[in-house]
């Protein structure tokens, strides 16, 4: 499997960014550094592929498992090291599902399994970090 993306440089710290998909993503970087604080960090890019590629798995579980999810939030605090270069070494994921008599052992083990199997960028970041999560269940 192979893909794709350009890096375009548009002014000081600023560059769009294109996928093979076409789609693209703005990034900056800090004003010492040269941006201008107009959009987020590539490290940052990095931090929200990871809970975008979880929660895509999450609620796709969810939703075979007939789950009656009204939301699913993936709030991610993580650490980075101090020196260069400065990689994630911890990463906490806290899964907040919404939804009407949802099953816990059913969204602790699609969590899990996308953990563990599914989520390629959650098995990137484990290379150089920690990585743990917690489930909060909200019913509504």
């Amino acid at each position: 499997m192979s893909t794709t993306a350009k890096i375009s440089w548009v002014d000081g710290a600023l560059f769009v960014a294109e996928a093979g998909s076409g789609h693209t993503i703005t990034m900056d970087g800090a004003p010492d550094v040269g941006g201008r604080n107009l959009a987020s960090r590539p490290m940052e890019v990095l931090l929200m592929g990871m809970g975008g590629c979880t929660a895509i798995d999450v609620v796709s579980m969810l939703k075979k498992q007939r789950q009656d999810i009204e939301g699913v939030e993936v709030s991610m605090i993580a650490e980075r090291a101090d020196d260069f270069p400065k990689v994630y070494t911890s990463v906490k994921l806290v899964y907040t599902v919404r939804g009407r008599k949802l099953n816990k052992a059913l969204v602790e083990r699609a969590v899990s399994l996308s953990d563990e199997k599914y989520c390629s960028a959650t098995a990137m970041f484990k290379k150089t970090a920690s990585v743990t999560h917690e489930v909060v269940l909200v019913e509504v």
